[in-house]
């Protein structure tokens, strides 16, 4: 049946979300939420709001682009929690939403009157998310949530790095942003559940069970073949050659998933003889031996251009790419088509980076620019019952 002209459908039109979260995490899960469709309304705090909103520069019209990178399509209410007006009117909110998101330490939103239990017995059709740090009990419970605490904590410095330098940080908190993804998921399963039974209830994440989560194959690795994997740099554990190499000019990335892959490499090399190597003809065993291939292909790499390397191995059907400053990335033809430019009367035309996903083939659309501090206020709170 063919996708009827117009703007997507999105499938979460007419879902109110209540978001207390701020930072990234929340924020990310509640942007992917907004982008479906959503009417996601950002709960803040008076005059300061969401923390990354001062975490520049650079800034555009008084807010860090940081901010900007994950708000767009929300409305903003500032209320003072700590007070019964602010609290009153953020209960309201809550009872007239379908998702409630907050990540607050445990047992703040229980002292605001907005806790899961209390909500959701005067409305069960409520899906309740709560983001932690480490889980809501157990000795860590209270322990802070930044993202370079989890990294250190999860294993993710120990694996990043080159052998013999100091743990090494991931250049984004990706970690935030993979538990901000846990947790879209899982509010939109428990919505679906809710079309089901007609209840909704509480999904959690915490930071460091996603983190956890997220070292796949090296946690794999530890659990079920008792290995403690340490930093290999640009390498990877369990394939090679699949790293960064030097070029005359520029590192590029040679990723030779399998053993056809590297025959094809040895052949845009000239060294048909390394794929003949018992030494090397397989993964396994190119694993097994990377201290004696990789100086091989090293010292064979650093003859000639990147440019040049990569045309041969792109040619050869071989996996291959330049590193890219971020200058470059926006450049290129995909960089370029990963941009939204979201309309802004107040800041202005905003270049922020486009939702990945795509409905009936068509972007997601910004119906909104990131809120202005307490930009909704008004308009959200006159839309509730008193």
């Amino acid at each position: 049946m063919p996708i009827p002209p117009g703007p997507p459908v999105l499938p979460l039109a007419g879902i109110r979300v209540a978001d207390f979260s701020r930072v990234l995490a929340g924020p990310l899960a509640t942007m992917v939420l907004a982008d479906l469709g959503a009417d996601v309304v950002k709960v803040e705090r008076p005059r300061t709001g969401d923390d990354t909103r001062a975490w520049g520069p650079p800034f555009v019209g008084g807010d860090a682009a940081y901010f900007l990178s994950l708000n767009r399509n929300k409305r903003s209410v500032a209320l003072d929690l700590a007070t019964a007006e602010g609290a009153a009117a953020a209960r309201r909110l809550a009872l007239d939403s379908d998702v409630v998101i907050e990540n607050f330490r445990p047992g703040l939103m229980a002292r605001f009157g907005l806790d899961f239990e209390r909500l959701w017995a005067e409305r069960p059709a409520l899906v309740y998310c709560s983001l932690t740090a480490f889980g809501e009990s157990g000795e860590a419970a209270s322990r802070p949530g930044y993202d370079i605490i989890v990294q250190a904590l999860s294993g993710l410095m120990s694996i990043t790095g080159h052998p013999g330098g100091e743990p090494t940080k991931v250049g984004v908190a990706l970690l935030d942003v993979v538990c901000g993804l846990y947790a879209a998921n899982a509010i939109q399963a428990a919505l679906i559940r809710r079309a089901d039974t007609g209840r909704g209830g509480r999904v959690s994440v915490s930071l460091f069970d996603a983190s956890v989560a997220a070292m796949v194959n090296q946690a794999a690795n530890h659990l079920l073949g008792g290995l403690v994997p340490q930093p290999l740099g640009n390498q990877h554990p369990n394939i090679v050659p699949y790293q960064l190499f030097e070029a005359a000019d520029r590192p590029f990335i040679l990723a030779a998933g399998n053993d056809r892959l590297f025959e094809r490499t040895c052949e845009v090399l000239g060294r048909s003889d390394l794929a003949a190597d018992e030494r090397f003809s397989t993964n396994e065993a190119r694993v097994r031996n990377r201290g004696s291939l990789i100086p091989v292909l090293s010292e064979a790499f650093a003859a000639r251009s990147a440019a040049e390397w990569l045309g041969a191995l792109e040619a050869a059907a071989v996996p291959c790419a330049p590193v890219r400053a971020m200058d470059e990335v926006f450049a290129s033809p995909e960089g370029a088509a990963a941009v939204q430019i979201v309309d802004d009367p107040e800041r202005g035309p905003l270049r922020l980076v486009a939702s990945p996903i795509r409905m009936d083939g068509s972007p997601t659309p910004a119906r909104r620019p990131p809120p202005r501090l307490g930009q909704h206020t008004d308009e959200v709170l006159g839309e509730l019952e008193p």
